[in-house]
């Protein structure tokens, strides 16, 4: 059963079900299947907790202020405001909420019993079988996009169309390739990557061939998602600032040729971007490449998770370093919880590089020891840290400030949290300008001014 089947059966909307995942903190891998086929729990509890989806409902849809929230859960209209604030709303000007605020999310914050909902789940996937670790707002995000290759309703009853092209933008490291691999798992497409030599022209085999042949055998096949990387430096636009090569200006005129033949012909181009700011406006032009969809660094709880996956890959059980994790409670996120709170803005390939600076030396230690039974230590820890910061440079904290003006333009409203996030955790690198008094002892100076 799908996710919109289900929502169908109870009288509620998809969007309702994706919100009370988020805000109950469910993991997706609990809930639903990538292609939002339903997990048999999820469905459990919802048909047998239908009447309480369907309060969250209008409760979700209902405009409400703080104290009317506070009223409702008998809760102190301070500690409501904070959890509000947490969110990042908009605001109406009578001060009224949008629906985006859940009473029973804030009220679960605060202390709420709501153990009904977490009985229905077992014990939690381990991360190394999931599918996604965290980033649940982005999935809905992206599977609303993909919402007409997906229900045929879309088309047929809502004329909506499908893009024909989707530009994934965000700073390097980001994982801008594994959600577009994840798309053409979505809506069952082949993932083709455009490499760099089927850009401008070249020779197989004694033919010459080029660009434009490559896309005209790409619409003679079913379902393509063609994956194109350095979108924003081949799309930018031409002026007295930017110099465009001419493989580059080809390239953009080839596919603004075809692009109008992608949706009839079942072909999505996906670009990587890092920034969208110097595209070409033609480029962004309705019925083109108009949907844009960030891919943020982890945030601290996905940071924890992603450690703990990365260094639980691929290992066996008996194997020396999960015992070594083991004795050390690394198999368990608290421990990760210290050294990931210091990663702030790390990008997936950062945290990658970490795990593997982690893994050589806790094997060189071992080496000395002979037993897995050590401990991992600060010191060792902070060795593996130093190693991955090496990518934490100038020119990398200026791409994340430009993800973030660009972010704030686009895509503001479902991602405000992360955003917010990202600004405080960019704040906290900057350099305290130095005091405008100088400190310590003055009295050398006053002695020479007499």
């Amino acid at each position: 059963m799908k996710l919109s089947e289900l929502a169908t059966e109870l009288n509620v909307s998809v969007d309702t079900l994706k919100k009370f995942i988020i805000d109950f903190d469910l993991e997706l891998s609990e809930c639903i299947c990538t292609n939002q086929d339903v997990k048999e729990d999820f469905e459990t509890f919802a048909k047998e907790n239908k009447e309480f989806l369907q309060k969250f409902e209008n409760d979700l849809f209902q405009e409400k202020s703080p104290e009317i929230i506070a009223k409702k859960i008998q809760q102190p209209i301070e500690k409501v405001q904070e959890e509000i604030q947490k969110e990042q709303p908009n605001v109406f000007e009578n001060g009224l909420y949008k629906s985006s605020v859940s009473s029973f999310s804030i009220d679960n914050k605060l202390g709420g019993n709501y153990q009904f909902v977490y009985n229905y789940f077992g014990d939690k996937s381990p991360l190394v079988q999931r599918d996604f670790i965290g980033y649940r707002d982005l999935y809905f995000y992206i599977t609303e996009v993909l919402d007409p290759f997906i229900n045929v309703d879309s088309v047929k009853e809502w004329g909506i169309h499908r893009p024909a092209g989707i530009i994934l933008y965000g700073a390097p490291g980001s994982g801008k390739i594994f959600w577009a691999t994840k798309i053409a798992e979505l809506i069952c497409y082949q993932f083709k990557e455009v490499k760099k030599h089927y850009l401008g022209t070249s020779f197989v085999d004694g033919n010459k061939t080029g660009f434009n042949d490559f896309l005209v055998n790409m619409l003679k096949e079913e379902k393509v998602l063609l994956f194109l990387e350095d979108f924003d430096q081949i799309m930018m636009e031409r002026s007295e600032e930017n110099s465009v090569s001419a493989e580059n200006e080809e390239t953009k005129e080839i596919v603004l040729h075809y692009i109008s033949k992608f949706e009839e012909e079942n072909i999505l181009m996906i670009g990587s971007a890092k920034t969208v700011y110097a595209i070409d406006d033609e480029v962004l032009a309705p019925g083109r490449f108009d949907v844009m969809i960030p891919i943020f660094p982890p945030n601290h709880k996905e940071r924890m998770e992603l450690v703990q996956f990365y260094m639980q890959e691929n290992l066996e059980n008996d194997s020396l370093l999960y015992k070594i994790l083991e004795f050390n409670q690394a198999d368990h996120l608290p421990f990760w919880q210290e050294i990931t709170d210091r990663m702030k803005l790390f990008s997936n390939t950062m945290i990658i590089d970490f795990t593997q600076s982690l893994k050589k030396h806790i094997k060189n230690q071992y080496k000395r020891q002979r037993t897995v039974q050590m401990q991992i230590s600060p010191s060792i820890l902070e060795a593996a840290l130093r190693d991955a910061l090496a990518k934490l440079t100038e020119e990398y904290f200026n791409q994340i400030m430009q993800f973030i003006q660009d972010v704030s333009v686009n895509n503001y409203e479902p991602f405000s949290m992360r955003i917010e996030e990202m600004k405080a955790e960019l704040e906290s690198y900057k350099v305290q300008e130095a005091p405008e008094k100088a400190i310590g002892f003055q009295h050398n100076n006053l002695e020479d001014k007499k």
